[in-house]
């Protein structure tokens, strides 16, 4: 069969979610996993203690779906087709919220992303792209986009890297390679191995307050 493919730009709607207890707070911005929505990942950054003191963002995928039973709608970053467009499509779409919650809440130069499995990649991505310093990234169970290479990587300060001990996806082979291409980048990096399959748990956020703290 023969056919001629082709891609073409338009115009769509993001949905993000946010909590500005005050004007000049620091900015934690997180990115969900897999078939999971911006309530699931801000849950997760408000589970983090210290976090009230801090503007909470929580940005959804661009491409919604409902799951199998057909009342719950989630949400993913991209899928290997047309994967270059979709990686500048989610950059540009995320600078553009941040940039708004950043001078709507008048946030400090302070910024943190976070990332949970798929979201992992959404936040070195946009840690690469904000063009804004980006004191730090918390990641758990996902690893980081190979296209980014040393200078990208630099734009980050510090990171931390979690990892589940029975996670069968993000494995302790792809911890070490992560760790390693951050060493090598001259980023700052922790590692973080915790009891759990490939999950957020309260330990990780014990881990990630620590994170918080010392950046």
């Amino acid at each position: 069969m023969a056919f001629i493919e082709r891609s073409i730009e338009t115009t769509t709607h993001g949905r993000y979610l946010f909590d500005a207890p005050a004007a000049g707070l620091p900015l934690l911005v997180g990115f969900h996993g897999y078939a999971e929505t911006a309530e699931i990942e801000f849950e997760r950054m408000r589970s983090i203690e210290g976090t009230e003191d801090w503007t909470v963002l929580s940005v959804q995928g661009l491409h919604s779906f409902y799951r199998r039973n057909f009342a719950d709608v989630s949400a993913n970053w991209m899928t290997r087709q047309n994967r270059e467009l979709a990686i500048a499509d989610n950059n540009r779409y995320v600078k553009t919220v941040i940039d708004k919650v950043a001078a709507e809440c008048a946030v400090s130069q302070t910024v943190i992303l976070t990332g949970f499995s798929q979201g992992v990649a959404m936040a070195f991505r946009a840690a690469s792209n904000l063009g804004r310093p980006v004191r730090g990234v918390i990641a758990l169970g996902g690893d980081i986009p190979p296209e980014l290479d040393a200078s990208a990587l630099q734009r980050t300060s510090a990171v931390l890297l979690g990892h589940g001990s029975r996670d069968e996806w993000y494995t302790v082979q792809r911890l070490a390679a992560d760790e390693q291409r951050l060493q090598e980048a001259g980023v700052e990096v922790q590692t973080f191995t915790f009891e759990a399959g490939h999950e957020w748990t309260p330990q990780f956020s014990e881990a990630a307050a620590r994170f918080l703290n010392q950046v």
